[in-house]
């Protein structure tokens, strides 16, 4: 057999006659870009402004809903499912629609079908979430062992928080969307005794001390069964003093501008 003899490729670290000139691939910042102002078509279904969240205050954290009991598995994509939704990734209203419509809900093992306590029929997850948000209720999600796992999609914290969620009660966070939950203003909580996990039913109503929130404290959920009974359920916390603040102020964004005009 003769050998084929192949003439090695050669490379070039920098083009042989130089860049191509771009006029309009760079622009230069505004020296002071509060007077700036983006504009976005009113109509637009992949564009929408953001607002700030609002600050948390401890009245927030009292008669909450149970909005979901999120049974096993529970990765970002089952809170914010990728493929066709990422065309909305700029526009929180739309993609919002898809908030942990992949959970599978504890009472009767479907995904996307709860319970709307205020009028006892089921829909979807985020139909529910805005009818309680609409009723100026926010609400709770329980879930399981490593809550939040997989990709580290901020649009999972985002999408409840805009939707009035408050607080996350779960066995266990993966790291990554524990503390993307922190600075979104909303609250990840963990089981001091993951058995308590059992104790959640489908109507209950859910108070959180939110006031002695203090790094290493465990704060208390008193949740009240439809049948009238109560329990108190201790829990876990991570958050730092720094954390605090995120939360205080309604998201490490909020209190990021709070600092930057105290110091302008």
């Amino acid at each position: 057999m003769q050998g084929v003899l192949l003439t090695p490729p050669q490379g070039m670290e920098l083009p042989a006659k130089g860049f191509v000139p771009d006029a309009d691939g760079f622009v230069l910042p505004a020296v002071d870009g509060r007077e700036l102002e983006v504009h976005i078509n009113d109509d637009s279904q992949r564009l929408e402004r953001l607002h700030p969240f609002r600050p948390n205050s401890p009245d927030q954290f009292v008669d909450m809903p149970l909005l979901i009991k999120a049974k096993g598995k529970c990765t970002t994509d089952h809170i914010s499912a990728a493929g066709p939704w990422l065309r909305f990734r700029g526009h929180l209203t739309n993609i919002s629609n898809n908030m942990l419509i992949g959970a599978i809900n504890y009472v009767n093992e479907n995904a996307n079908y709860i319970k709307n306590t205020l009028t006892g029929e089921y829909a979807e997850v985020p139909v529910v979430a805005r009818a309680y948000q609409s009723a100026g209720l926010g609400w709770v999600v329980v879930g399981d062992e490593n809550y939040g796992e997989g990709s580290s999609r901020e649009h999972a914290a985002m999408e409840p928080r805009h939707l009035g969620g408050k607080a996350v009660i779960v066995k266990s966070f993966a790291r990554i969307h524990e503390t993307n939950l922190k600075k979104q203003g909303m609250l990840p909580l963990t089981f001091a005794d993951p058995n308590d996990y059992d104790l959640f039913r489908e109507d209950d109503r859910i108070s959180i001390n939110v006031e002695e929130l203090a790094p290493g404290k465990q704060l208390t959920a008193t949740v009240w069964h439809q049948d009238g009974s109560m329990v108190n359920i201790p829990l876990n916390h991570t958050f730092n003093e720094n954390q605090i603040g995120w939360f205080l102020a309604g998201s490490a964004l909020n209190l990021i501008a709070a600092n930057s005009s105290a110091q302008k």
